[in-house]
């Protein structure tokens, strides 16, 4: 089944921002970066992908360290076994998420883009349709909100009962929400001019927060609250690396279905044939990956 929305019309460009050092994980980052690492049966990286693919979003910019951005490159191309259009960028120095945005400036130029993190993973009933429909919206900027038990953690949206966003708090020490706002977020093309004008933090990162914080200010901000059917995970520390890989473990053993394949996702979203994904299946070998694709195929057809 399809999970394209028909008569999209807005071209939403996206970016994964897969920098800095991982210092959270090491030593798993000293030689190989965190998106690099396995998330269960698949690199990290393909988790962040396909969620921009299930939006609809097919020109992707990935950003990264220069020692990284070659090896990602040699794990997802340019894209076009994908029907994508994946380039790179480098991030010299970790100058905080809202630096992609600056970085990514060219490659945005006049379109809305959705921006996010290498480390982010999402899972939900609906997930397509809701991104989708978010994707295809230009009249406001979406960030989301997630409910945590430790909201110190991230950055921290309180709400109204009627949906509004009353405040925004990069890491508060004394949370007045439990919803934390997880690393996607959609903007429109003039997000890039917001990410330059706003100042640095003490310690030279322009930070994401402060970016959405004057987009709300300017009445051009809205939240989605993830609701109890969806799940949220980062996986940048040890802990959470290892909760992702096993989330993702036991919904494929108990489904027999993948999460983040990005092969059938493009199958799924129409940028690719059966003939193709069995023809990338075949150059696979012989793996559980293979066989996944593979028999995917002949459940779909039956």
């Amino acid at each position: 089944m399809s999970h394209r929305l028909p008569n999209q019309s807005i071209r939403r460009k996206g970016i994964i921002l897969a920098g800095g050092n991982g210092t959270r994980l090491f030593p798993l980052t000293v030689a190989v970066c965190k998106q690099l690492l396995p998330v269960y049966d698949k690199p990290m990286i393909f988790y962040p992908l396909t969620t921009l693919m299930l939006a609809g979003i097919q020109e992707i910019l990935v950003i990264s360290t220069k020692e990284t951005v070659p090896l990602l490159e040699r794990l997802l191309g340019d894209g076009s076994h994908l029907g994508l259009e994946i380039t790179y960028a480098v991030q010299p120095r970790p100058d905080g998420i809202a630096e992609a945005l600056v970085i990514g400036a060219s490659f945005i130029g006049d379109s809305p883009v959705a921006l996010i993190l290498g480390d982010n993973i999402f899972y939900g009933e609906g997930l397509p349709k809701t991104l989708q429909t978010i994707a295809g919206d230009e009249s406001v900027a979406t960030i989301f909100g997630y409910p945590v038990a430790d909201p110190e953690r991230f950055g921290v949206v309180t709400v109204s009962s009627d949906g509004q966003i009353l405040d925004l708090i990069e890491k508060p020490e004394d949370p007045s929400s439990n919803l934390a706002v997880p690393g996607l977020y959609f903007y429109n093309a003039d997000v890039v001019e917001v990410a330059r004008n706003i100042k640095p933090d003490l310690n030279g990162e322009r930070q994401i927060t402060t970016v959405n914080k004057s987009l709300l200010d300017q009445g051009k901000l809205r939240v989605e609250i993830l609701s109890r059917g969806w799940a949220w995970l980062d996986s940048g520390t040890p802990d959470s690396l290892l909760s992702a890989g096993t989330f993702a473990q036991v919904l494929e053993e108990r489904t027999g279905l993948k999460l983040a394949s990005p092969e059938e996702v493009a199958f799924r979203m129409e940028t690719i044939t059966a003939a193709h994904v069995r023809v990338l299946a075949d150059s696979y070998g012989d793996c559980d990956y293979a066989r996944y694709l593979i028999n995917m195929l002949k459940l779909e057809h039956k």
